[in-house]
C-alpha cells in the first residue's frame, strides 16, 4: 500500500485500486475509488463549482506494533508506519497506517470512521472475518463492479433525510432503504447524522443504505466506483449549506408557486377547468395555480391538446392569466408506439431500451415506451414540442408526472439509457427530465421557473422542482407517512415538497371520515412549501368511457372543490385559504432564504434547535420557517394533542394566544376547525385562526 499527496489530494493505492481523497467545498472532502486503470469521470450530482479551501495535510511516523506477538515474533511485527491526517476547515480525515479512514470534527471527537474486520492486517480489532470497509468486488465478464462501503454504527446516533419513503419513521437509525425511485419513493441519498455530520452517496445505481445497529452499510449493484461526499457543521444549517453548495441550490420560488393550486383527476376540457377558476374569483377565495391533468392530449407521447375539448388554448390560458391564475400542464415521458413521434425517437435512439424482451414498459391506456431523459438530444426533442404546443400558447409551468419511471415491472437490470445501463444510472432520470424542461424554459428567457415533479434525485432542485410524494392513499395513516416523508426530502435538499390534499387514492367525497382527513390534510397544507388540492376521489371509474378516433380518453374523479365538501367544512376551508395569503410575505422570505442557503422550508424541529436533546426526537411536528411550529392532527377523532415547545424561547398558541415557556410539553386544543400552531416569542404573524 501507498499513500501520497498530489497537491491536495491525497491518494491511497493498493494493488489495482485507487483511492482520491480530495477537500470539496467548504468542510468538506469528496471520496472517490475505482479499480480500473482510470477514474470514472462522471460528477453525477457534484457538479457545482465549491469554493477553494486551505487544506493542512501532516504526516507522522506511528508504532504499529501487535501486541498480540511477543518473543522472536515481535521482531516480525514490530514495525513504524506512517499515520496521514488532512484537515479541511471543521473537518478532519484521518488515515492510519493500514489506510483506513476515520472522520474528526474540529474539536477532535469522532464524526464516522470506516468499518473494517480483517485479520490480515495489524489492527485493534483482530478478527478473522476477512470484511473490508471499501468492497469492489468486479463482475465477471464485464468492466463493473459491485460496490459496498461500511462504516461503524453509534449507539447515540440518528439519522434523518435520504428522500421520500412510505413508512412512519423520521429517524432512518435501522432502517433499510431502497435506493431507487418508485411511485411514491424518491431516493435523494444525503443524510445529516446527529453526530454532526452530513453524508452523500453520489451514486445514482441500484442499491441499498442499511443504517443498522452494528454498521451502516451503503451498497451498490453494479457501477463503476465508489463516490461519495461527507461535510461537517456546528449546526444542521450549517451542513445542508455545504451540501447544497457541492449539488447546487433551488431557485428562488415564483410568486405563484406560494399561493394556492387547484387541481383533480381531471379536468375533462377548457369549460370545466374555466368554469372552476369563475367560481373561485366569483366568491373572492385566493387561487394562484390550476392544472391541466394527463390525458388532455391527443395521444401518450404527442405532447399536445386534443383539440375536441381544448380548442382554444391560447384563450383559455389568457382569461386564466386575467384572473391572476397560472396555467399549469401535465407532459408524460412516455411515448405511445401509435403516436406522431414515435418512429422518429425511435430511430434517433431517444427511447429507453431494453436489453431483452419487449420494449414496452407500460401498457396503460396504449403501449407505451419512456423517452430517454438522459439523452442531451431527447431532452431537447421533447422540449421543443412542449415549446411548439404548449409554450407559444402560454403556457410557463408544467407538471412532469410518471419522473421515476415509473416501469412496470421494476426489472432495472433490463433497462439501458443513453447515459449508461439502468443499474448504474436510473436515478439519475428524474433530473434529466427537469433539466430539460429548464433549459428550454430558460433559452426562452424565462426566469421564474418551477416544474412540479412526482420524483427527484440530487441535483434537481437546480431545476426548479416541485416535488410531491406520489400516488399516496387517503387515509391518517398515509398522511402521517406523507409527514416524514415531506421532512426527509427537505433535509435530504429538495425545498420544494407538497402532497396531494386528502391523499390521491380512495377518497370519497361522500364519506363523512373522508371529509375529516380531506380537512386535516387541507389545515396541514396550508402550512407545507406548497398548498396544493389533488386526488382522484372515487368512485371516478363510475362515469361513461370516452372515444377520440378511437382512442379511449381517461374519465374525472369526482368533485375535488373546496365548496365540494359541505357547507361546514367549506367555512374551514376558506378560512386556511386567507391564513396562507397572510402568511404569503414570511413564506416569501423563507423560500428567498432556501435559495441563498440550502435551508429546508419545512425542517424537523432540531434544526433550529439543535442544541435541545428533546427535538431531536421529536416526529410529530415540524417547523415552518424559523419562526412557526407545526402540529399536525393525524389521528381519526382527535380533538387535542400533546405538542413539544423546544426550550430557549417562549411559545404563543395561534388559537388561544396563550404564551407559553419553551422546554415542556403542552396539550393543544384541536377542535375540527384547529390545526395547533405556536408562533416563537417575539415575532408577529396574522396566523391567529
Amino acid at each position: 500500500m501507498r499513500v501520497y499527496t498530489q497537491g491536495k489530494r491525497l491518494i491511497i493505492a493498493e494493488g489495482k485500486y485507487t483511492l482520491w481523497l480530495d477537500p470539496w467545498g467548504r468542510n468538506s472532502f469528496r471520496v472517490r475509488m475505482t479499480g480500473a486503470p482510470r477514474m470514472d469521470g462522471n460528477d453525477w450530482a457534484l457538479t457545482e463549482e465549491v469554493e477553494e479551501t486551505d487544506v493542512e495535510i501532516t504526516v507522522e511516523e506511528a508504532d504499529t506494533t501487535d501486541p498480540w506477538y511477543k518473543g522472536d515474533e515481535y521482531r516480525q511485527y514490530h514495525r513504524k508506519g506512517k499515520v496521514y491526517t488532512v484537515k479541511n476547515g471543521k473537518i478532519t480525515a484521518r488515515i492510519n497506517t493500514e489506510g483506513w479512514i476515520s472522520y474528526y470534527n474540529q474539536k477532535g471527537e469522532l464524526l464516522t470512521e470506516e468499518y473494517w474486520r480483517n485479520r490480515n492486517r495489524i489492527n485493534r480489532y483482530c478478527v478473522p472475518l476477512r470484511v473490508d470497509a471499501r468492497e469492489l468486488k468486479p463482475i465477471p465478464g464485464s468492466t463493473d463492479y459491485e460496490l459496498t462501503m461500511r462504516f461503524e454504527a453509534f449507539e447515540d446516533e440518528k439519522i434523518f433525510g435520504m428522500g421520500q419513503y412510505q413508512e412512519k419513521c423520521l429517524n432512518k437509525k435501522g432502517a433499510t432503504l431502497e435506493l431507487a425511485h418508485r411511485n411514491s419513493q424518491a431516493s435523494v441519498p444525503f443524510m445529516i447524522s446527529s453526530r454532526g455530520y452530513g453524508f452523500f452517496w453520489n451514486n445514482p445505481a441500484i442499491g441499498t443504505a442499511t443504517f443498522a445497529t452494528n454498521k451502516t452499510e451503503w451498497y451498490a449493484k453494479s457501477t463503476k466506483k465508489l463516490d461519495y461526499f461527507i461535510t461537517a457543521g456546528d449546526t444542521p444549517f450549517e451542513i445542508e449549506e455545504q451540501y447544497s453548495a457541492a449539488t447546487g441550490r433551488t431557485p428562488m420560488m415564483p410568486e405563484f408557486g406560494m399561493g394556492y393550486w387547484q387541481c383533480k383527476l381531471r379536468y375533462r376540457n377548457q369549460e370545466e377547468i374555466l368554469a372552476v377558476a369563475r367560481e373561485h374569483k366569483r366568491r373572492g377565495l385566493p387561487m394562484d395555480a390550476i392544472v391541466v391533468d394527463f390525458f388532455h392530449w391527443t395521444m401518450q407521447g404527442e405532447f399536445k391538446f386534443e383539440p375536441r375539448d381544448w380548442p382554444d388554448p391560447e384563450g383559455m390560458v389568457r382569461e386564466l392569466k386575467e384572473l391572476g391564475i397560472e396555467t399549469v400542464v401535465s407532459v408524460w415521458p412516455t411515448i405511445d408506439e401509435r403516436s406522431e413521434n414515435f418512429g422518429e425517437m425511435n430511430d434517433k435512439g431517444y427511447l429507453v431500451s431494453p436489453d431483452r424482451g419487449m420494449a414496452y414498459h407500460m401498457s396503460w391506456m396504449g403501449n407505451t415506451v419512456f423517452y430517454d431523459a438522459t439523452h442531451p438530444e431527447a431532452q431537447r426533442f421533447v422540449w421543443d414540442k412542449c415549446r411548439e404546443n404548449y409554450y407559444k400558447k402560454g403556457i410557463r409551468c408544467f407538471w412532469l408526472d410518471e419522473a421515476e419511471p415509473e416501469y412496470g415491472p421494476y426489472d432495472f437490470d433490463n433497462y439501458r439509457y443513453y447515459a449508461g445501463p439502468a443499474l448504474q444510472c436510473t436515478n439519475i432520470y428524474p433530473v434529466g427530465y427537469a433539466k430539460g424542461f429548464y433549459d428550454g424554459l430558460k433559452a426562452e428567457g424565462e426566469t421564474d421557473i418551477l416544474s412540479l415533479v412526482r420524483c427527484a434525485w440530487a441535483g434537481s432542485q437546480k431545476y426548479g422542482v416541485l416535488t410531491w410524494s406520489g400516488d399516496v392513499h387517503s387515509s391518517f395513516r398515509s398522511m402521517r407517512e406523507q409527514l416524514q416523508a415531506g421532512l426527509n426530502m427537505c433535509v435530504a435538499g429538495i425545498p420544494w415538497w407538497t402532497s396531494d390534499i386528502g391523499g390521491f387514492l380512495g377518497g370519497d367525497i361522500k364519506d363523512e371520515k373522508f371529509k375529516e382527513l380531506l380537512v386535516r390534510w387541507f389545515e396541514w397544507g396550508a402550512f407545507c412549501p406548497v398548498f396544493r388540492m389533488h386526488g382522484e376521489r372515487s368512485p371516478w371509474y363510475e362515469r361513461e368511457q370516452e372515444f377520440i378516433n378511437n382512442v379511449r380518453q381517461l374519465t374525472s374523479g369526482q368533485d375535488n372543490e373546496v365548496w365540494s365538501f359541505g357547507e361546514d367544512n367549506y367555512e374551514i376551508l376558506t378560512r386556511y385559504l386567507f391564513i396562507r395569503e397572510r402568511l404569503r410575505p414570511y413564506i416569501r422570505e423563507c423560500m428567498r432564504e432556501a435559495s441563498r442557503t440550502g435551508a429546508p422550508v419545512m425542517r424537523p424541529l432540531f434544526f433550529d434547535f439543535s442544541e435541545d436533546k428533546r427535538a431531536w426526537e421529536i416526529e410529530d411536528s415540524y417547523m415552518f420557517g424559523p419562526d412557526i411550529l407545526v402540529a399536525p392532527v393525524m389521528e381519526e377523532g382527535m380533538r387535542k394533542r400533546r405538542v413539544y415547545l423546544p426550550e430557549g424561547c417562549k411559545w404563543t398558541n395561534a388559537y388561544t394566544r396563550e404564551v407559553c415557556e419553551g422546554g415542556q410539553e403542552v396539550t393543544a386544543l384541536a377542535p375540527i376547525d384547529i390545526i395547533p400552531i405556536f408562533v416563537r416569542e417575539g415575532r408577529e404573524y396574522e396566523i391567529y385562526i
